[in-house]
């Protein structure tokens, strides 16, 4: 299993747009072959900051629901809102800690 990190930044004024968008990426995830659950956490210092960690039976099957979602109207209508470009991270816990 791996651990994908998005790292969001929305522009003022669109926080809750943003993450009412961000949701629905999240729960239209839950309909694709290879992913496990996610989590969304929002900066309670910065609420235009937004972490979804999402957990994927493998790398592959991350990249292609990325490949396979990256030009739907969903993102696309979430792309508008965004302060930088999104951050991708691919992670695996350590398993010796």
């Amino acid at each position: 299993m791996i651990t994908v990190i998005w790292d969001t930044w929305l522009k003022p004024g669109t926080e809750e747009q943003g993450l009412r968008l961000t949701r629905q990426v999240w729960s239209d995830m839950r309909r694709f072959d290879g992913y496990v659950s996610h989590r969304l956490f929002i900066d309670q210092d910065e609420p235009g900051h937004i972490i979804a960690i999402a957990d994927w039976r493998s790398r592959a099957d991350a990249d292609a629901v990325r490949e396979k979602y990256q030009n739907s109207e969903t993102i696309r209508q979430l792309i508008a809102l965004l302060a930088r470009p999104r951050e991708r991270w691919i992670t695996c816990e350590d398993q010796a800690s």
